[in-house]
């Protein structure tokens, strides 16, 4: 109990610090915690390491802090929707580590479980094997990858109840569970929170073990590229 707090402003209070790491949960608008990462920007904490499979759009999400230059450097998968990374990138003015998605995956679960390293074929002979311990399993090449955890996790699920217990809505449980598990404090917004009890034991995806600070949101649930279909000729 007690873990619900009014508004962002108070669900942040006391955790930022200059230099900090966080992680970010989403893939690409889906499921980020779009409410939490505008907090932080006003916060004005500087020099951030952020773990994030993507930095957003340009002007939204994550792309606000890279417009702020409060992102000293991305831990991340993907780039190629946010032209102000891509362009911070190039200019030599932000730092990134390149991981394959799976292997970013990995590496925040191990470290949400405890596991500090494990072996991955993944990147093997690639730019990704750099600088990596290498050992032979069987025949095959292996390279050696870390866990990873967050001074802070700030997540965005669909349900919780009042001790927070948490379920994620279809394809935006992605990353945000398993970024829950991995941070020293986790910090999640949700859409609806409901009476201890409301939700069935089966159908929760993160125990409330994991979660620190509740917050109840509402969201814009943009659309990250719209496509639609030629209009047929008359």
């Amino acid at each position: 109990m007690g873990k619900i707090y009014a508004d962002v402003k108070s669900a942040l209070e006391g955790l930022t610090f200059d230099g900090m790491t966080v992680m970010s949960g989403g893939f690409g608008l889906c499921g980020i915690p779009e409410n939490l990462i505008a907090g932080l920007r006003d916060t004005g904490v500087k020099g951030l390491t952020v773990i994030s499979n993507n930095a957003g759009v340009d002007g939204f999400g994550l792309g606000q802090l890279l417009e702020t230059r409060q992102i000293a450097k991305m831990i991340s998968s993907y780039v190629g929707e946010n032209k102000e990374f891509e362009r911070q990138y190039l200019a030599g003015e932000l730092q990134l580590e390149f991981n394959p998605q799976g292997t970013l995956a990995e590496r925040i679960r191990a470290g949400g479980a405890g596991i500090p390293a494990f072996f991955t074929a993944t990147g093997v002979g690639t730019l990704v094997a750099e600088s990596k311990e290498e050992r032979e399993f069987d025949g095959r090449r292996y390279i050696m990858e870390t866990g990873l955890i967050a001074d802070l996790s700030i997540v965005k699920a669909w349900k919780a109840d009042e001790r927070g217990n948490l379920v994620f809505r279809k394809t935006a449980r992605n990353f945000n569970p398993m970024m829950a598990t991995a941070g020293k404090v986790t910090v999640v917004e949700v859409e609806e929170i409901v009476p201890v009890g409301s939700l069935d034991p089966d159908h929760i995806h993160t125990p409330g073990v994991y979660v620190d600070r509740l917050i109840q949101t509402v969201s814009e649930k943009r659309i990250e590229q719209r496509t639609v279909r030629q209009r047929s000729a008359a």
